[in-house]
């Protein structure tokens, strides 16, 4: 079998690519899915009469505007709801607002002048020099204080206890904790500083996340395959084999899914060296039919005796549901009897300290073979999904004649 436009994995990024090759007139295209529907870590299952979406929460962004006005063209805008974010962080036996920092003002004023003793103290607003490691950077950047009480235990939850094990490339984008703006807001009591990603998100009125995905894959028609799981691609040969048996050439190869999900024949010891040494979290998503009286939509707990490092309120972005659910990282998680739970075996790549090198190693071979890693998994960077349509999209552009 051959095709011009191979793509691997029906999750967002490699929706995108199928659906924005096929609207341009590429028809000589094949999307090969392993599980038997597609939308990836965005899918969405209905439980106890509204949908919970099993690879976390996932939404969409309002700030790529040209990435709403391709998806609307699948689910139009009249279809969703816009939300302004409500994120909390609880710990001890408080709660504030999202992001730390900036809602300090929250707490009782002891506790208000602890955290402003801590931040005035941060290297970042004292001069001294950014260090490499990463619990030394998250001290250095918020102080003490909030990276004992929230950042490192909550990191610790999510990626393991090898923290130093992480580089800081990912975190440089994160701006500097300033102790006026924190004094600012301690004053004022209100949020002083740059406002966090995600002020603004859509959700489906009446479906789950995952119906968006559910709608691209179907204008695709026969040129999508599910319940086909990649084998090996074959770089030499531009080829691709399926778990059956079924081998597929193809003019370009775009692959969404994780390198470390296949085997790679043909590719060079060190491609196949730095694909070993990419890591990667798995997470249990679990349903909690008790409703929680609060207006937050998220909450993340920095609590170590708590397994889950997050919980989502379904009422509060869907309305009439009930329940919540919670995220865990599988090595963390303990079954609960009769739980309605989902498992994500791959749900966040790990900023580890070689990944950087590592990438540019495996895509710079692969697409010098006519092979192109795209999205969260293909590029094994931690996109939400809007940012994985845009890279998509541009990618598409790209491979168009």
């Amino acid at each position: 079998m051959k095709v011009k436009y191979l793509i691997l994995g029906a999750g967002p990024t490699g929706l995108t690519v199928a659906n924005y090759l096929f609207n341009n007139g590429e028809t000589d295209l094949l999307l090969i899915e392993k599980e038997a529907e597609v939308g990836g870590l965005c899918r969405s299952k209905d439980v106890d009469g509204a949908p919970l979406d099993i690879g976390g929460g996932h939404f969409l962004d309002v700030r790529r505007p040209a990435v709403c006005k391709f998806l609307f063209n699948y689910m139009p805008q009249n279809e969703w709801d816009s939300y302004d974010r409500d994120s909390r962080i609880r710990f001890r036996n408080f709660e504030i607002h999202h992001p730390f920092e900036a809602n300090i003002w929250e707490l009782p004023e002891e506790e208000q002048n602890a955290f402003l003793d801590s931040i005035a103290k941060a290297g970042c607003n004292t001069g001294k020099e950014k260090p490499e490691k990463f619990v030394d950077w998250i001290t250095w950047k918020l102080g003490e204080k909030i990276a004992e009480e929230y950042m490192l235990p909550y990191n610790r939850k999510m990626f393991g206890d090898n923290l130093q094990g992480l580089g800081i490339y990912w975190l440089d984008k994160l701006p500097d904790v300033s102790y006026e703006d924190t004094l600012e807001s301690c004053k004022h009591k209100k949020a002083f500083g740059k406002q966090p990603g995600h002020a603004q998100f859509f959700y489906p009125k009446k479906y789950g996340y995952g119906e968006l995905w559910l709608r691209m894959g179907e204008a695709l028609g026969d040129k999508v395959k599910t319940s086909e799981i990649v084998k090996a691609i074959d770089f030499e040969n531009k080829k691709v084999t399926l778990e059956g048996g079924l081998e597929i050439n193809a003019e370009h190869i775009i692959s969404t899914i994780p390198w470390n999900s296949i085997e790679l024949v043909n590719a060079p010891s060190e491609v196949k060296d730095a694909v070993k040494g990419l890591k990667h979290t798995s997470i249990e998503v679990t349903y909690h039919e008790e409703d929680m009286d609060t207006d937050a939509q998220w909450i993340y707990f920095p609590d170590e005796d708590k397994d889950y490092h997050r919980i989502l309120v379904r009422k509060n972005f869907y309305p009439g549901a009930k329940g919540y659910w919670t995220e865990t990282r599988s090595e963390r998680y303990h079954a609960e009897k009769g739980a309605v739970n989902f498992t994500s075996e791959y749900a966040y790549p790990i900023n580890t300290l070689n990944k950087p090198e590592q990438m540019k190693c495996i895509l710079s071979f692969a697409r010098q073979n006519g092979v192109y890693g795209v999205g969260r998994w293909g590029e094994h960077t931690h996109y939400n999904s809007d940012a994985s349509v845009e890279l998509a999209m541009n990618l598409a552009k790209e491979l168009l004649p």
